[in-house]
């Protein structure tokens, strides 16, 4: 019997913030697009050993595609299953994207665009907050839940508008304890998030 009506975990992500949590082995967790369109970058760890974390290159060489949906199972730099995607509503999720950052913003956009606020910024506010332990130099590539990137026939990728929609979610069993660490875009300067970032819904519960 599911747990969903008492969950663990019950939070809503203010447009633009960052979030940091713990999720347990065995637990279901959710998160919700309340808008949509809006992108949302995510990183995991293993929650008693941060050194191992999600790998996207072990990731997409395991599933052979590009793009994460039900079924894709989220590996570790170490080759372990973290986490594993059991439901679905939106279609597809980018693992290219990468997390905006200052110097994207100056390159991509213009130069007066360098100090808007990004992923990037969003996930080292989040570290400090938390004395986890963690730096900079722990951020590999991560999740853009609900953004849409696709790859040209040349290899180039495009940010085109999400494919998402208002109460349209994503759903993962986690097989360990993992600490989840979230920046829910503040993107104004492409349509990741229809150029309005706006509040997402993240909730845990056990599986059974």
């Amino acid at each position: 019997m599911s747990n969903q009506k008492h969950p663990s975990l019950d939070t809503v992500v203010a447009a633009g913030d960052p979030w940091m949590g713990i999720v347990r082995r065995g637990q279901l967790l959710r998160i919700e697009d309340l808008k949509g369109n809006q992108a949302v970058d995510t990183l995991f760890y293993n929650a008693a050993d941060t050194h191992e974390h999600y790998s996207a290159q072990d990731t997409l060489q395991a599933q052979r595609s590009l793009y994460l949906t039900t079924g894709s199972q989220l590996l570790s730099n170490r080759n372990r299953p973290m986490l594993q995607i059991v439901e679905d509503t939106c279609g597809r999720h980018d693992t290219l994207g990468g997390a905006c950052s200052a110097e994207s913003n100056t390159v991509r956009y213009a130069l007066d665009k360098r100090h808007m606020h990004s992923c990037r910024d969003s996930f080292l506010l989040a570290l400090a907050q938390h004395d986890d332990g963690l730096s900079k130099r722990d951020l590999p590539s991560n999740i853009n839940f609900f953004m849409n990137v696709p790859v040209t026939p040349q290899g180039q990728l495009e940010f085109a508008d999400g494919i998402s929609a208002a109460g349209r979610h994503v759903q993962l069993l986690a097989l360990m304890d993992v600490l989840v660490l979230i920046s829910n875009c503040p993107q104004l300067n492409n349509p990741c998030n229809a150029y309005d970032p706006t509040p997402v819904r993240v909730t845990a519960w056990d599986a059974a």
